[in-house]
């Protein structure tokens, strides 16, 4: 099996140890947990990279309190 490195700050390398279910977790294991969370498909087909990737930031949106009303989405669209 091939392994590559990738380089993390050390306050997200802190996050990622804090979710890992033991110390015989791998990152790797973690990591691929995490993607799951993004949907690649629903009953109407496979999503595309981007908007899996947009909806990931949609979400991310939402958990950090980005919402619009309707009203203020209806005057952004000028209707």
């Amino acid at each position: 099996m091939n392994y590559t490195s990738i380089q993390l700050l050390p306050k997200t390398k802190e996050r990622l140890m804090r979710l890992k279910a033991g110390s015989r977790e791998t990152y790797d294991t973690l990591i691929n947990k995490l993607l799951e969370l993004v949907p690649e498909r629903d009953d109407e087909g496979e999503y595309t990279d981007e908007f899996r990737y947009e909806l990931l930031n949609a979400k991310l949106g939402l958990n950090r309190g980005r919402v619009f009303s309707h009203s203020e989405v209806k005057k952004s669209l000028g209707l």
